[in-house]
């Protein structure tokens, strides 16, 4: 067994197994205290909620509780492990949820037969919650999952495998571009693969000033073009009327690919095919399409991002989604629209061209931080991430008419 794994075990079973607990918010010392905190006291906040449902914001933990919720079909790298085997990753979402943005949060997986069971069994728990953050659900379902239950459910629903990493993707993407010199909406795109987040980033990019034509999209049978007959409705949305077939055929003076697909997929002779000053965002983990090293090495104009901390410019979701979170339920947003994502890339994308805070540059372990080909995207112990993001996402919440309080909180 190799020291990082029995380390990871160790980490999960020592002392106390798992990552996340309860811990009381009130005194529970006396029989005053019981009294109050249970029978007969707690009748008062009853009927209050009973007789006005919002109330529930006021008297109990609802307001800033996240629900982490998974059925284990696309668990990281793993794949369909099923609900328990999610439960380590889920837990871990709700630790950054609580470390990062002070939210409390529970994981939930659930069982479940049908696409429709598993809707049904989380918007009848909707109420209990702030909001609800998806997560490690398998594509096509996971489209039909999200839209029904934001449908369904007046809190907001949160996708992250999709939308934390398209926010992420979109910031680095138009601040690699602002290095390059280009203009996203000029820029031919090709990406490699055509799962949840390949989709949502792609789409979020659209809604940021790409071409949808201009846009290439690979699944495992090559270019997802107009005459083939065997694309679901998602892929449909990208299917390019084009005679090209392969990778090196879109690769041809392509000015930005996006990897969302499998290690080492991306061969370094088709990497020399794109257009001068060319990005890179090789995402697939724990493996990148490309190693930063070997596409360095064949482009030395190249802008090169991957999911992983060893290297510069890690697209990760920690960067996004506990503050899109903190904004939304500050708020009391009854969902998470485009305005509100597209706030939280132009908060993100800003803080990577301000100075470095002292912090950061300690975390880090290196003595500077500009924005640049290397630093493109700000790192996941910024402290600013949380005030910035949490305060624009809120005002975007207020501006759309997503927001039932239209105070935002004085972050620090």
């Amino acid at each position: 067994m190799s020291d990082f794994r029995q380390r990871a075990l160790d980490y999960h079973a020592k002392p106390t197994p798992g990552k996340i607990r309860v811990e009381l918010s009130k005194p529970a010392e006396t029989v005053d205290d019981l009294a109050l905190a249970y029978s007969p006291g707690v009748a008062e906040p009853c009927r209050e909620i009973a007789e006005a449902p919002n109330a529930a914001y006021t008297y109990t933990g609802k307001g800033n509780m996240v629900a982490v919720i998974s059925n284990g079909t696309a668990i990281l790298g793993l794949g369909n492990l099923g609900p328990l085997a999610s439960k380590p990753v889920m837990e871990g979402k709700a630790l950054l949820f609580k470390r990062f943005a002070g939210l409390d949060s529970i994981d939930i997986e659930v069982k479940h037969r049908t696409t429709e069971e598993f809707i049904n069994t989380v918007a009848n728990i909707a109420d209990t919650f702030g909001g609800i953050n998806l997560e490690d659900i398998k594509a096509p379902e996971c489209f039909e999952i999200e839209q029904e239950l934001i449908k369904r459910c007046k809190i907001p629903v949160f996708h992250d495998d999709q939308h934390g990493t398209a926010i992420v993707t979109a910031a680095g993407m138009l601040n690699a571009l602002e290095i390059q010199g280009k203009n996203i909406g000029d820029a031919k795109i090709v990406c490699m693969g055509a799962g949840a987040a390949a989709v949502a980033c792609m789409e979020l990019l659209i809604k940021c000033g790409a071409q949808r034509e201009r846009i290439y999209m690979l699944d495992r049978k090559g270019v997802i073009h107009t005459r083939r007959d065997d694309l679901t409705p998602h892929k449909m949305l990208f299917a390019n009327n084009t005679d090209k077939r392969s990778l090196e055929d879109v690769m041809e003076g392509a000015d930005i690919f996006v990897g969302v697909s499998g290690p080492d997929l991306l061969p370094p002779e088709a990497l020399e095919l794109m257009a001068p000053n060319p990005i890179v965002f090789a995402c697939s983990n724990p493996d990148p399409e490309i190693k930063p090293e070997v596409a360095l090495a064949v482009r030395s104009d190249l802008i090169m991002a991957t999911g992983r901390s060893d290297y510069p410019n890690q697209v990760n979701n920690v960067l996004c989604f506990p503050f899109i979170f903190r904004g939304a339920l500050d708020v009391r947003a009854t969902a998470i629209n485009d305005e509100m994502k597209v706030a939280a890339v132009e908060a993100l994308r800003s803080i990577s061209k301000e100075p470095v805070p002292e912090s950061v540059l300690k975390a880090s372990k290196t003595d500077s931080l500009t924005f640049g080909k290397d630093y493109i995207i700000p790192k996941p112990m910024d402290p600013r991430l949380c005030a910035r993001i949490a305060k624009a996402v809120a005002q975007a919440a207020i501006d759309s008419g997503v927001a039932r309080l239209e105070v935002i909180p004085d972050y620090q």
